[in-house]
């Protein structure tokens, strides 16, 4: 690539490149010396899972590192005992270690779906803040000011609003702008919500005689209704580990609008490629529908395989164009204490819905089908004298089927 081909490479869906000239200037020197640049993207690992909002930044993670760069893992097992105040009103309450270990296990195993383990460098910042003794976290923190700490929005917000803020918090920053020091980073990346802690680690850099590094920041991915960051918490996130059959359901949900998004923060196509979809689409030559069924593959191909994007495109054939129940459904046994079962309790003792005024809400709506046949009213019984066998179906997704003892 030429170097500007590979800063439109870089910067792809990027919010904040800063400064932009810098990023230049490295790429060429890295180009002229055969330096390498040091890309860092640090995460807490607070939760066990990764979604596909964090695979966002990871991606352009990916992108450094396929050009030849060393990227950098940062796993904050020494800052995820602080917690990122980011976005938070109230103090975020602390993890164990051990929490903060398993966790780290598992992101090291999603990171890698994308990532070439051979060429990623993994690190914990415990390894060199744990070696702090106090004179050195003195002499950090007189590294800024009190006045550059409050400018942090959510920290003013809650100044502001009288809302506490721990001393323990006001420090977070401060020890992520260290690991760039200690990791004598070129580049750190993270989402928008992490501009201040990015911008915080150049001042510190700065402090420290090292090199200022570049930051790029990466929008917050909204999850599948289109308007709230992708989350497990709002329940409209498509997790990396998830089955494909499940991963290619999700992004057949999302909106036509939302499908571009999509295009350009979670695929490899480059700008050029999803304008030219984009205008197949809206020109008539390409069903919009046969777009989003790509992009679904596309997502599941990075996170599985091709031939379980293919897989999965087959299954949702079957279910929703050809209206057949899925290949794969699971079968279990099922004794009833009486004869004659409701449905609706079938339904809640066998954990296919949660409770039973949601399978009311469920009936009413036509969403719960046995053996393909609409179920009508809540007050359904089966007689399981008479039928051993049954497949249950709540919605498009769920099927179970039950064979009774």
């Amino acid at each position: 690539m030429t170097l500007d081909e590979q800063i439109s490479f870089l910067t792809k869906g990027c919010v904040d490149v800063i400064p932009a000239e810098e990023l230049k200037k490295k790429l060429e020197q890295s180009a002229a010396t055969g330096r390498k640049l040091r890309v860092k993207l640090g995460a807490d690992p607070t939760a066990p899972d990764i979604h596909l909002g964090h695979s966002v930044v990871i991606r352009k993670m990916k992108a450094f590192q396929e050009l030849g760069h060393d990227v950098i893992f940062l796993i904050g097992d020494f800052t995820g005992m602080i917690g990122d105040p980011t976005g938070r009103n109230t103090t975020r309450p602390p993890l164990t270690r051990e929490q903060i270990l398993a966790n780290a296990e598992t992101y090291k195993a999603q990171i890698f779906k994308l990532l070439d383990p051979e060429k990623t460098i993994i690190e914990f910042n415990a390894n060199w803040l744990n070696a702090f003794k106090p004179e050195d976290f003195v002499r950090l923190t007189a590294k800024v000011t009190l006045a550059q700490i409050l400018e942090r929005d959510d920290f003013s917000k809650r100044l502001a609003a009288g809302v506490p803020i721990s001393l323990h918090e006001l420090l977070y920053p401060l020890a992520q702008g260290y690991d760039s020091v200690a990791l004598k980073a070129d580049v750190e990346l993270g989402g928008t919500d992490q501009k201040f802690n990015l911008l915080m680690a150049r001042e510190i850099q700065r402090a420290y005689g090292v090199e200022a590094q570049v930051i790029m920041t990466t929008p917050l991915l909204e999850g599948l209704d289109g308007v709230e960051k992708m989350s497990k918490s709002k329940n409209n996130y498509i997790g990396i580990t998830e089955a494909p059959d499940d991963m290619f359901g999700k992004v057949m949900s999302i909106s036509d609008e939302l499908m571009w998004r999509y295009y350009t923060l979670v695929t490899d196509l480059t700008p050029a490629e999803v304008t030219q979809l984009k205008a197949n689409v809206e020109s008539g030559a390409k069903h919009p529908r046969d777009a989003k069924v790509e992009l679904a593959k596309h997502i599941i191909a990075d996170f599985h395989s091709q031939a379980a994007a293919d897989h999965a495109e087959a299954e949702f054939n079957r279910r929703f164009r050809e209206h057949q129940a899925p290949t794969d459904i699971e079968t279990r046994t099922f004794t009833a204490e009486t004869a004659k079962i409701k449905i609706a309790d079938l339904l809640v003792q066998t954990g296919l819905v949660a409770s039973k005024a949601e399978v009311r809400r469920l009936i009413s709506q036509g969403g719960v089908r046995l053996n393909n046949e609409r179920v009508g009213e809540a007050a359904a019984e089966l007689d399981t004298t008479e039928t051993k066998e049954v497949l249950l179906q709540v919605g498009k997704l769920k099927f179970l089927k039950i064979v009774f003892e």
